[in-house]
């Protein structure tokens, strides 16, 4: 077999095992919680179908299944309608205030947030963070030159007389780019697009070490081919160049990986709950890449698919995406778990604190409290709910299967 191949196996096996792990680890934080406030745990099992061993301690049978796909948690008295016996009453979970029953909902959350955020600091110290918000910190300093070709951009290489304008000008790796002509740029892409504008003499403004430093480079027009449609011939055009490469990534020590981490975390999250927001909208163009049409590499994965990417990651031996990929899904099942809809832990979260306003109205109003709810009011809701789901799952696990999203060459 072709060690590429194993080697793509292996990645596949193991993103999938990541995903897994986060998911036993899940369910573990629901019970490590639970037992810590008293409540009383039945089971944790890991994986589903047959069970191939288990043990019990104290009060809770552990074990494994013969389905390593993720696993669970059984705590007593979880909602009303979970019967529980005259000795499990006391321990029900629904007994429980409502700030530990909403710990221990919300520990399966935290757990992926904890797991993605050991991933990225172990990425941080050893490959470096990518630099997913294009900041425009120049890494490297070149010649500028004609190239046209696809061969000419591969053996990109500089002569002695070849212009290098901005080592030139005084600008060194480091700097980070804050306006180009006068007029103020937040990212990489902002410069880029400012500089393939320009010509000639242009004043560039750079952070150096917390302090503005202005400069003027003589912005060279070079050729360049661009693909037009495909199937065309490429057209030659003409762009504004420096001789700049951007900083791709950021290389921490044990100390300050931790701060650049958090910050790092946040930004993800931020991207997350974005791309949740627009979940619904991509749908379509999923529904259309399994009838033939192109997959947008922006559309959502199942595990299926992330695994594959994962694979493929591992293949090219591009190690810090495999990581990357496996704390942003971390992140995007903690933050998706906390919806607060029926049967997602935020749903379970947001009927524990109907109760207890619902209670507290009437507490104020000389009533007596009503307990809890009752779920199979809200099973229709549910219900409709797990069916979408189920939907959005069967369409990205098709798409994935018979077109799925692949790494840029």
């Amino acid at each position: 077999m072709d060690s590429g191949l194993l080697v793509y196996i292996f990645g596949v096996v193991l993103f999938a095992l990541g995903i897994c792990v986060s998911i036993a680890l899940h369910e573990a934080g629901h019970m490590m919680t639970a037992k810590w406030f008293g409540m009383k745990v039945r089971r944790y099992f890991i994986g589903f179908g047959p069970t191939l061993f288990s043990f019990r301690r104290k009060q809770t049978e552990y074990g494994l299944k013969a389905l390593p796909l993720g696993g669970f948690c059984d705590i007593a008295g979880m909602t009303a309608l979970d019967e529980v016996t005259p000795e499990e009453s006391p321990k029900a979970m629904w007994r429980y205030p409502a700030w530990k029953r909403t710990v221990v909902l919300s520990a399966g959350s935290i757990t992926h947030f904890i797991i993605g955020f050991i991933v990225l600091y172990l990425l941080a110290v050893s490959m470096g963070l990518p630099n997913i918000n294009g900041k425009a910190q120049i890494e490297s300093l070149s010649c500028v030159k004609n190239a046209t070709t696809e061969q000419q951009l591969r053996n990109y290489q500089c002569g002695p007389g070849d212009p290098t304008p901005a080592a030139e000008a005084g600008i060194r790796p480091g700097d980070v780019i804050t306006a180009v002509g006068g007029t103020a740029v937040s990212n990489w892409d902002d410069v880029r697009m400012a500089i393939r504008e320009s010509s000639g003499p242009t004043p560039i403004a750079v952070d150096r070490d917390g302090e503005i430093k202005r400069f003027t480079v003589d912005v060279m027009q070079v050729k360049r081919s661009v693909l037009t449609q495909q199937g065309k011939a490429p057209r030659i055009v003409s762009v504004g160049m420096i001789g700049i490469g951007v900083q791709a990534k950021f290389q921490y020590g044990a100390l300050d990986a931790l701060p650049a981490t958090t910050a790092f975390t946040g930004e993800m999250f931020a991207n997350t709950w974005s791309a949740l927001l627009d979940f619904p909208s991509r749908i379509p163009k999923v529904v259309e890449a399994i009838f033939g049409g192109e997959r947008d590499p922006n559309t959502p994965v199942s595990v299926v698919g992330a695994s594959r990417i994962g694979g493929e990651a591992a293949e090219r031996g591009l190690w810090e995406l495999f990581l990357l990929m496996l704390a942003a899904l971390n992140f995007f099942v903690g933050i998706f778990n906390l919806l607060p809809l029926l049967p997602l832990d935020g749903g379970h979260i947001a009927v524990t604190w109907y109760e207890k306003v619902r209670d507290t109205i009437r507490r104020l109003m000389g009533k007596a409290a009503m307990g809890p709810v009752d779920y199979t009011k809200l099973s229709a809701v549910t219900m409709v709910f797990v069916i979408i789901g189920g939907a959005v799952v069967l369409l990205t696990v098709t798409a994935d299967i018979v077109n799925p999203i692949q790494l840029p060459e």
